[in-house]
């Protein structure tokens, strides 16, 4: 009678379409659930944290706390970072090398960045999501610019887009955020016009480019910028450009007078083979690429020897059946005989 009960809202609520709870459902059905193929990494399992916020980024900056930041180009990533708390997450044109082994951050266009976008903020629940316009994405116009902005927030599920440039593109940044779309600037080295800066080098090395990475710092505030990220500056120059503006300053290889710091996940947390290169400022938490490989060899020495799967990573079958299984193919056998016989 229970079973018949049980059965009959199992199929009620299959016909609504809707997941039936767990309170219908005897001990054994909710085993069962774990013997699906594949299971979602629900990012409903993290620890409970208010959404990050514009507020809540200029209260740390007021309070002198130092505002985190790493990059994420997926779901996993995403939500890695999420759970670790930190503050914000940028979906970066950096994926273009460190997720797409592309050559480089012009490789990459807007429809790719969208796309690893959703991903990351599929996971990420509470941490404040900034995208990387990408190059060929905001350069045109400022109405040129506003389009691919709305399309990040639409599609792309970001709170807050990022592009390069200083005084130059104050007009498109305000064009951006006379809309309500949250900017974050990029001053100093701007990775997508590496070849007119002849390369990846240091920028405000004297004091004469050190007066345009401020004007350009104040430029993008006027314009409306949240903050600004300050990339391969001297810490001196840098701590200075924080202490003469009004919005925080987040910093990637500009020492730690900033108001916080940006590092790409992917280099941080070691997920490279040895010899890669690797910027001055990165510093390396952890040596995953070498964890994930030794973890990927056990389980090839594992097969190979058959110990893997072993008894418990199998599911079970009544004996009864198993009996009555093979019966059927000594049966199937023995009429394949009789009928290649009878030929």
């Amino acid at each position: 009678m229970v079973l018949s009960m049980i059965r009959s809202r199992l199929v009620a609520a299959s016909r609504r379409c809707i997941r039936p709870t767990s309170a219908f459902l005897p001990p054994e059905c909710l085993q069962r659930s774990a013997y699906s193929s594949h299971a979602p990494m629900n990012p409903a399992t993290a620890p409970s944290r208010r959404k990050v916020t514009i507020n809540y980024l200029r209260n740390l900056y007021e309070a002198g706390t130092p505002i985190t930041m790493v990059t994420a180009h997926d779901f996993p990533s995403g939500l890695v970072a999420d759970h670790a708390g930190v503050d914000l997450i940028l979906v970066g044109d950096s994926l273009a090398m460190v997720g797409l082994g592309m050559e480089d951050t012009n490789e990459i266009v807007l429809d790719d960045i969208l796309h690893h976008s959703r991903a990351v903020a599929r996971a990420a629940k509470s941490s404040f999501i900034v995208c990387d316009m990408p190059m060929g994405s905001y350069e045109v116009s400022p109405e040129h610019a506003l389009r691919s902005s709305i399309r990040v927030i639409q599609e792309g599920r970001a709170q807050a887009i990022k592009l390069e440039g200083g005084v130059e593109m104050a007009p498109t940044i305000k064009r951006i955020t006379s809309v309500g779309i949250a900017v974050l600037g990029h001053v100093g080295l701007t990775p997508q016009r590496q070849h007119s800066l002849g390369g990846f080098r240091v920028q405000g090395k004297t004091a004469q480019a050190a007066a345009k990475l401020l004007d350009d710092a104040l430029a993008v505030q006027e314009a409306g910028c949240f903050a600004v990220v300050l990339e391969a500056v001297p810490p001196q120059v840098a701590e200075i450009i924080t202490e003469n503006i009004s919005i925080p300053t987040i910093g990637i290889g500009a020492g730690n007078g900033c108001s916080g710091q940006v590092l790409v996940q992917i280099d941080m947390l070691g997920y490279f083979p040895k010899g890669r290169f690797l910027p001055k400022f990165v510093k390396t938490y952890e040596n995953i690429f070498e964890r994930s490989k030794i973890a990927i060899e056990s389980y090839i020495e594992e097969v190979r020897s058959r110990a893997y799967p072993s008894e418990e990573h199998t599911y079970p079958i009544d004996k009864h059946e198993v009996t009555e299984f093979e019966k059927m193919i000594m049966k199937r056998k023995e009429e394949l005989e009789k009928t290649s016989q009878s030929k």
